[in-house]
C-alpha cells in the first residue's frame, strides 16, 4: 500500500512539471548561431545540436528501426518499461558475469533524459519507471519515439539524429542509408566510446552488432545484411573551419552581453578570411616540428577591428586561445611605453642615454650579448635593445609614469611597479600588447579593440551594432618620433627578420628571461600585429628569440596582405635628416650587438 502512495505522489509531483506534447517538441530545438566574416562569407555555425527539430517522417527508416532493434525491441508492444525485457537483461548479465545489456526501454531513457540526474539508485530507477508510465499516458508511442530521437545524445558534440546525420555524413538524418543508421543507433550505447570520429573501426564493428539484431528480428533480410556489412558507412570530409579562437572567443563575449540566444543569431565580424587562412598558414609553416613551442598571432587594423586571430597550432589539439588567455612577460617588447614616456618628458629620440653599469637595489641589468655601448641616443638604444639604457631611461622618468603611460595606450593586465618593468617582467597578453601599440601606427590615435559589426536575431531584429569611437592618447609630434625610433628598430635594430621589400615596417622584438618568451610587435600601413612564440609551461626555448622566429612569422603574415595603396617611394632620409637620425643610423650600422632582444 505504502509503494502505491508512494508511486502515486511521484506521479502528481513530476506529472504537474510535464509539459503539453507540443511545448516539449519546441524546448528540443535550440538556437542557431551563424558567424560571419567581414566579407559576408561563413566562418562558423555553432548550435549544430540544435537544428530544426525533426519530425519522425524526415528520419530515414533504416534509423528507426536500427533504434528499436538496438534499445528497445518491445517497445511499439509494453506500457512504458517491459518486464520481458528486464528478465532478458538480468538473464544475459548472469550468463556474462557482470552488466552487458541494459532493461530501460526508450520510454523510461527519455523521462531519465526529461527529469532525471544520471545517478544510478533503486529511488531514481523507481521514478524513471513511473515516469515512463506517464509519459506513456500522455504521449503516442510515435511522439515519445520522435522526442527521443531529436533529444538523445550521439557524441561528437550532437544532441538528436539530425545532428548525428549533419556532423558524422554531411546529410539530413531522412537520408541515412542502412550502414549508416546502423552505426547512429550503434552509438546509443556509449556515445563517446563508439563516436567514428574517435574510432572509426570501433563504431564500425558496433554497427555490424546491429546489423545483426536487426536481421535476428525480422527488420532487414538477408540480402540487406550482407550488403550493408560489405559496404560499412564512411564518413563525410570534416568541413576545415578556420578562425575556431576567433569564433569562440566573440560568441562568449556576445553571450556575456547579450545573453544566450533564444532564437536564430546572426553575428557579422570584422576577421579577413584571406588574411586568417594567411596566419594560420604561416604558423603551420613555420614552426619547428612537434608539439612545443606553441605560437600566437593576432592582426587588428587602426580602427580596432580585429582582422585575424590564431590562438595556438593547432584549434582542434585544444582550443585554449593564446592569444587572448595567455598572460606572459613581453621581454623587450614592452620598452617602446618607456621611451615614450621619456618623450613625454622632454627627450628627443636624438637625446643620450648611458649604456653602462647600473644597480638599482642590488640589481644590475645586462645586456644580451654581455657588453655596454657607453653613451647612446634613445633610438640606437631602443634599436639595439638595450637593457641598461633602458632601465636607466625608466629611473629617470619613475615606473609609476611608465604603468600609466602603458595604461593609457591599452594595457590592462595587472604590473609590478617595480625598476625591472622596462624589461618587461610584467604578464601581459597578446591582444593587449598588440592594441597598445596601435596608437603609434594611427598618429597617436586610440581606438577600442571590436570584432563584431552586428548582431541579429530572428524576431527581435539587431541586438547590437558597433560604434566607432577614439581618442588622442599621444600627441602627433611625438607620436611621429616613436613612429622613426621603431621604424629604426626594423630597418637596421633586432626586427630587421620582419622587414618587408614593399613597405615600411615599424615594431619591437622581445625576449623574456631565459627565452621563455619571444614577441615581435609592429605595424605595416593601417594593420598592427603581434607574433608570440612559446612553451605553455613557461620551460626555456631553445634557440629561439623574439629577433628570429616571431619577427619572420610576423613578416609571412603581414607579407600575404596587399601594400598600402599610399605608398610613399622613399622619403625616409630627408625625414631621417629632419629628425636627426641619419647620423644616428649611421652609428648603428657600424655597431654590432643587443641587448635583450
Amino acid at each position: 500500500m505504502a509503494s502505491v502512495v508512494a508511486g502515486g505522489a511521484l506521479l502528481v509531483l513530476h506529472g504537474s512539471r510535464l509539459p503539453e506534447p507540443q511545448r516539449l517538441f519546441a524546448e528540443a530545438a535550440q538556437a542557431k548561431v551563424r558567424v560571419l566574416a567581414s566579407d559576408g562569407s561563413l566562418l562558423a555555425e555553432r548550435g549544430t545540436s540544435g537544428r530544426p527539430f525533426v519530425p519522425l517522417d524526415q528520419i530515414s527508416p533504416w534509423l528507426i528501426k536500427a533504434v528499436v532493434a538496438t534499445e528497445d525491441r518491445r517497445f511499439f508492444a509494453h506500457p512504458g518499461v517491459d518486464p520481458v525485457g528486464i528478465a532478458r537483461a538480468l538473464w544475459a548479465n548472469l550468463r556474462a558475469g557482470g552488466p552487458v545489456e541494459g532493461g530501460s526501454t526508450i520510454s523510461q531513457q527519455l523521462a531519465k533524459n526529461l527529469y532525471l540526474t544520471p545517478e544510478r539508485t533503486l529511488r531514481r530507477k523507481l521514478e524513471e519507471a513511473l515516469l515512463a508510465f506517464w509519459l506513456e499516458l500522455r504521449l503516442s508511442k510515435e511522439e515519445i519515439l520522435t522526442l527521443y530521437l531529436n533529444r538523445v545524445y550521439l557524441g561528437a558534440g550532437t544532441y538528436g539524429v539530425e545532428a548525428a546525420a549533419q556532423r558524422y555524413f554531411a546529410k539530413p538524418a531522412r537520408e541515412l542509408t542502412l550502414a549508416e543508421s546502423a552505426l547512429v543507433a550503434g552509438l546509443l550505447k556509449a556515445p563517446s566510446r563508439y563516436a567514428p570520429t574517435s574510432d572509426l573501426q570501433l563504431a564500425r564493428s558496433r554497427a555490424t552488432t546491429v546489423l545483426s539484431l536487426m536481421a535476428e528480428q525480422g527488420l532487414i533480410d538477408e540480402d540487406a545484411l550482407i550488403a550493408a556489412r560489405a559496404r560499412p558507412a564512411k564518413l563525410a570530409p570534416e568541413r576545415v573551419e578556420i578562425a575556431g579562437w576567433f569564433v569562440d572567443w566573440v560568441l562568449e563575449g556576445l553571450d556575456e552581453e547579450l545573453g544566450k540566444p533564444r532564437r536564430d543569431r546572426v553575428v557579422r565580424t570584422t576577421l579577413d578570411p584571406a588574411l586568417q587562412r594567411a596566419a594560420e598558414a604561416a604558423v603551420a609553416r613555420l614552426m619547428p616540428a612537434g608539439p612545443r613551442p606553441e605560437a600566437a598571432v593576432v592582426v587588428l587594423d587602426t580602427s580596432g577591428a580585429v582582422r585575424a586571430m590564431v590562438g595556438g597550432r593547432n584549434y582542434r589539439a585544444g582550443p585554449f586561445n593564446r592569444a587572448v588567455a595567455a598572460r606572459r612577460q613581453p621581454g623587450s617588447a614592452f620598452k617602446p611605453f618607456v621611451y615614450l614616456a621619456a618623450l613625454e618628458q622632454g627627450r628627443r629620440p636624438t637625446s643620450t642615454v648611458l649604456d653602462g653599469p647600473l644597480r638599482v637595489k642590488g640589481w644590475q641589468p645586462a645586456n644580451h650579448d654581455g657588453r655596454y655601448h657607453g653613451e647612446v641616443s634613445l633610438t640606437q638604444a631602443l634599436a639595439l635593445s638595450m637593457n641598461a639604457a633602458a632601465v636607466r631611461i625608466g629611473q629617470e622618468v619613475g615606473t609609476a609614469r611608465i604603468l600609466a603611460t602603458a595604461r593609457r595606450l591599452g594595457v590592462t593586465s595587472p604590473l609590478p611597479e617595480v625598476a625591472s618593468l622596462p624589461l618587461g617582467t610584467g604578464e601581459v597578453g597578446l591582444l593587449e600588447l598588440t592594441a597598445a601599440y596601435a596608437p603609434f601606427a594611427s598618429a597617436g590615435l586610440r581606438r577600442p579593440i571590436w570584432a563584431v559589426a552586428s548582431a541579429e536575431e530572428a524576431g527581435a531584429g539587431v541586438l547590437y551594432r558597433h560604434a566607432a569611437s577614439e581618442v588622442r592618447v599621444i600627441a602627433e609630434d611625438v607620436a611621429r618620433q616613436m613612429d622613426l625610433m621603431l621604424r629604426a628598430v626594423v630597418s637596421e635594430g633586432t626586427g630587421r627578420a620582419a622587414a618587408l621589400p614593399d613597405r615600411r615596417v615599424a615594431g619591437k622584438t622581445g625576449t623574456s628571461q631565459d627565452n621563455r618568451d619571444a614577441w615581435f610587435v609592429g605595424y605595416a600601413g593601417d594593420l598592427v600585429s603581434g607574433v608570440w612564440v612559446g612553451n605553455d609551461d613557461g620551460t626555456p626555448m631553445r634557440g629561439i628569440s623574439g629577433s628570429d622566429l616571431p619577427a619572420r612569422l610576423w613578416r609571412e603574415v603581414m607579407g600575404a596582405t596587399p601594400p598600402p595603396r599610399a605608398l610613399v617611394a622613399v622619403a625616409e632620409p630627408s625625414a631621417n635628416r629632419e629628425n636627426g637620425l641619419e647620423l644616428i643610423l649611421d652609428w648603428v650600422r657600424r655597431t654590432f650587438g643587443t641587448g635583450q632582444r
